[in-house]
């Protein structure tokens, strides 16, 4: 059974969005958008969705805490900092599109890294592709495509890590791609999230993604 004691959960229902919080999960919170009840952690997302404040995109995602239900934020240097994760992207939008594990900074708009699977219809798999941004103020993201041929309604595992001293490697499919971020980050409070984030919002409320977690995980190792 994947542990939910430090997360909570964000569901594309209600204005704004409803989020659930870390003690509401830990008794087995279930809906259309989530439930865990299986062992598993099932996500929903439709394209027509309602959206976080800034966001154009819909998502059923979670969103690290600390075990009593506040949120967790950290800075990098104080920690050897993992999210890893085995998980099958079941269903995608008409984009293809779906962010399934994020570093985010605290009370911004622009995370420090996206990982997203790319559906591509003419091969009937997707690609893997990091979206970082090596500094807090760049205006865009870069964008490495660390695997292909990942099919869909297969598990793969990936492992994002923040190392104390700025490195950020990113393991997927099998597949591995690091690089050093600006020391810029040092000051900016990040937190983990994991889940369904589609990157689509035209459609019927039929066309969205799924995505099945079996493992997730958070490590935060002091040195």
């Amino acid at each position: 059974m994947i542990d939910l004691a430090t997360w909570n959960l964000s569901v594309p229902v209600g204005t704004p969005p409803a989020t659930i919080t870390t003690p509401r999960l830990l008794q087995g919170y279930k809906n259309a958008y989530f439930h865990s009840d299986t062992g598993t952690l099932f996500f929903w997302v439709p394209v027509t969705g309602s959206k976080t404040e800034n966001a154009i995109y819909p998502r059923s995602e979670l969103r690290e805490t600390q075990a009593n239900g506040t949120l967790r934020n950290w800075l990098y240097p104080s920690a050897n900092n993992f999210l890893n994760a085995t998980l099958a992207v079941n269903k995608v939008p008409s984009s293809g599109k779906v962010v399934i594990g994020q570093i985010h900074a605290f009370q911004s708009q622009q995370p420090l890294l996206k990982l997203e699977y790319q559906y591509k219809a003419s091969t009937n798999s997707g690609s893997l592709v990091a979206k970082v941004r090596n500094r807090p103020t760049d205006s865009s993201s870069k964008a490495v495509t660390l695997a292909e041929n990942v099919p869909l309604g297969k598990n793969f595992t990936y492992v994002i890590n923040l190392t104390p001293g700025g490195t950020l490697n990113v393991k997927a499919a099998g597949k591995q791609w690091s690089s050093k971020i600006s020391a810029t980050w040092r000051t900016k409070p990040l937190y983990f999230k994991a889940g369904a984030y589609v990157q689509d919002n035209t459609g019927n409320s039929k066309e969205g993604a799924q995505v099945t977690f079996s493992k997730l995980d958070i490590d935060h190792n002091k040195t």
